[in-house]
């Protein structure tokens, strides 16, 4: 199918989960979970500038909260991306808007959190920010199937971040923030996973080729955040999101839900896309595997220096 095709074949699932959506999310208030009363001015208004003495956070959880913090802020960026793919007609396009009205309140909750609590140092993340809005995110034009496949795992895998930042900021403020906006996430994943549902019906080879390469290719939306990389691995060393979190809660959550290993229908093509997937996954349990082994060796190694 054509992508007019696809667009014209699905909008009966999209209009219903849609609506399925509008009836399950519960209205929250973004104000309501910031410890407004903490908050103090900065240097400009003859207040005190910002010092790293001055934040309840370890450092991991800094780095964790500004990584989720600018990959929420790159919005407009992802906005056009769903918009191009999706349109702006009928439920694909209802869904667009209020897709964006929804992830649009995690950036600005979770930044007043932050410069309230003088959690991380506000320079050095608008400075951040800027950097990370001006590289934007680009998908490469991805085609529709293709970007269906890629925000349903990448929703899921932002849900889990979040609610692992949560966790390891043992702030209870802080963690109750983050839950909230993990929720969104969730039923954001719910969404798309039965978007894709539906196109395994309708177009099962040209979908597990979709998801395949999504699986093979994915790169987290906050890869082009300066120091990613480096962030990155300090998160995963710090359990918060690595290869083997990737592997269990994220990638085969979704190829159990789909029935991936099972679908029947499939072309050609689609029969190598499948081959493909089975071997990515095996490969990403290898190296999940041995990620695990060397962190917990090397905290065995400090642990016997410690002692």
């Amino acid at each position: 199918m054509d992508t007019a095709t696809l667009l014209r074949e699905l909008e009966p699932t999209v209009e219903a989960n849609l609506n399925r959506h509008l009836g399950v999310a519960q209205e929250w208030m973004p104000h309501e979970y910031v410890p407004w009363a903490e908050g103090r001015n900065f240097a400009l208004l003859d207040g005190d500038p910002w010092s790293v003495e001055q934040s309840t956070l370890s450092p991991i959880a800094r780095t964790a909260l500004e990584v989720n913090l600018l990959t929420e802020d790159n919005l407009p960026s992802y906005h056009r991306e769903v918009e191009r793919a999706f349109g702006r007609e009928s439920a694909w396009g209802e869904w667009v808007n209020r897709w964006t009205a929804e992830e649009g309140r995690h950036a600005f909750c979770i930044r007043d959190y932050l410069l309230v609590t003088r959690g991380v140092d506000p320079d050095e993340l608008e400075r951040a920010r800027m950097q990370t809005m001006e590289a934007g995110f680009d998908s490469g034009e991805k085609a529709l199937l293709n970007v269906c496949a890629y925000v349903s795992f990448q929703e899921l895998a932002t849900r889990v971040s979040h609610r692992n930042t949560g966790r390891v900021t043992q702030d209870p403020v802080a963690e109750r923030l983050l839950t909230r906006v993990a929720k969104d996430e969730n039923l954001h994943m719910v969404f798309y996973r039965n978007i894709v549902e539906a196109a395994l019906q309708l177009a099962p080879g040209p979908t597990m080729r979709a998801i395949t390469d999504e699986v093979v290719g994915f790169q987290m939306p906050g890869s082009v955040i300066p120091g990613f990389a480096r962030k990155a691995v300090q998160m995963a060393r710090a359990g918060i999101y690595d290869l083997r979190i990737h592997h269990d809660d994220i990638v085969m959550p979704l190829v159990r839900q789909w029935g991936l290993l099972d679908l029947e229908g499939l072309d050609e093509e689609g029969e190598r896309a499948r081959e493909e997937l089975v071997g990515a996954i095996a490969a990403l349990d290898e190296q999940a595997t041995r990620f695990v082994e060397q962190r917990e060796a090397a905290a065995a190694k400090r642990a016997a220096r410690q002692g």
